[in-house]
């Protein structure tokens, strides 16, 4: 049990590593939560930095949700850890311990952690991903959509209760950190693929 909480508060901590912060600064860019979108990801990133760093910052946010899951898993431990462990690795992404608990929207993250849950679901959430932001050039749509149909994938693959009702409360989460993207698809205001937004300083970070 102690093991049990130890480990779900480290996945927490892992998750809280914000990349995207870090590998501005140590890059020399400026706060991502002050440019473009406000949000701490890779798309955002992408869209002032390049793609060079919003690659690294992709991997950096995938990888924390994948390796407290996978370290877990490989540990035989039970669906209630698994899913336990899943969402502190996306929580701390979401509100991180030591950035004022104003995080990024988690995508990244909740792909990492649905490879280690099962990497067949995973690569189908990825193609779900991929298929939507080819066709439509929105990522925020695509993340979305990958979203919604995440929890029936998982079912799919791993057919735990536990695991379910984690997915469920992940998808929920990532549908409301995406909410001021909805707002903007059905203004038409949203930015597609391949189209850099003009940078804007502000002081005031930003959670969405």
């Amino acid at each position: 049990m102690i093991t049990a909480i130890i480990t779900i508060f480290i996945a927490y901590l892992i998750g809280s590593l914000s990349t995207a912060i870090i590998a501005c600064k140590l890059s020399g860019l400026p706060d991502p939560r002050g440019q473009g979108s406000g949000n701490p990801g890779a798309t955002n990133v992408l869209r002032f930095g390049g793609k060079k760093i919003a690659v690294i910052v992709l991997l950096g946010d995938l990888i924390k949700g994948l390796l407290p899951v996978l370290v877990v898993s490989l540990m035989d431990a039970s669906p209630l850890v698994i899913a336990l462990t899943s969402a502190a690795a996306f929580l701390g992404h979401l509100y991180p311990l030591f950035f004022g608990f104003k995080g990024g929207k988690g995508v990244a993250t909740a792909l990492g952690v649905i490879l280690a849950i099962s990497w067949l679901a995973g690569l189908t959430v990825l193609g779900v991903w991929l298929l939507v932001a080819f066709a439509l050039r929105y990522s925020s749509l695509a993340a979305l959509s990958a979203s919604v149909a995440a929890p029936l994938i998982v079912w799919f693959y791993r057919p735990d209760i536990e695991l379910l009702l984690m997915m469920i409360g992940m998808s929920i989460l990532l549908v409301f950190r995406h909410r001021s993207n909805i707002r903007n698809l059905r203004q038409g205001k949203e930015s597609k693929i391949g189209r850099k937004k003009k940078p804007h300083n502000t002081t005031k970070s930003k959670e969405t």
